[in-house]
């Protein structure tokens, strides 16, 4: 189902999603992280890629790709990965479970949402 409207707010570094059943704004950060690129969903059978380092970036365009989805091109470069409109209501409906396992995931692996910080992990 496609957004009844699409609003891109560069200052808040988020993309407001108008449905006809609820609003949503999901955030440049959250955005990069779960994109749907084979660069960051993995090629093949390899693993996801753990996206680190993204509190700051934001969105330089949006633009649409055909009747089925977004292009969003990110101020960090990254600009592959097609937004279609069913990923979009599922990255919304999905945001607090999925939120959680990147910041677990961050965690696991030592890293963290600041590039300018790094994590330091206390063994014994």
């Amino acid at each position: 189902m496609k957004p009844q409207k699409i609003r891109l707010n560069r200052a808040e570094k988020t993309l407001q999603l108008l449905f006809a059943d609820g609003e949503f704004s999901l955030s440049a950060e959250y955005l990069r992280v779960y994109s749907p690129s084979a660069e960051v969903r993995g090629h093949g059978n390899s693993p996801a890629l753990l996206v680190d380092g993204k509190i700051h970036v934001g969105i330089d365009r949006v633009e649409a790709a055909g009747r089925y989805g977004l292009k969003i091109d990110f101020d960090d470069g990254h600009d592959t990965g097609i937004y279609t409109w069913e990923y979009l209501r599922e990255l919304a409906e999905k945001y607090t479970i999925n939120w959680e396992a990147y910041l677990e995931r961050l965690c696991a692996a030592g890293k963290g949402r600041d590039p300018d910080e790094s994590v330091v992990k206390f063994i014994g």
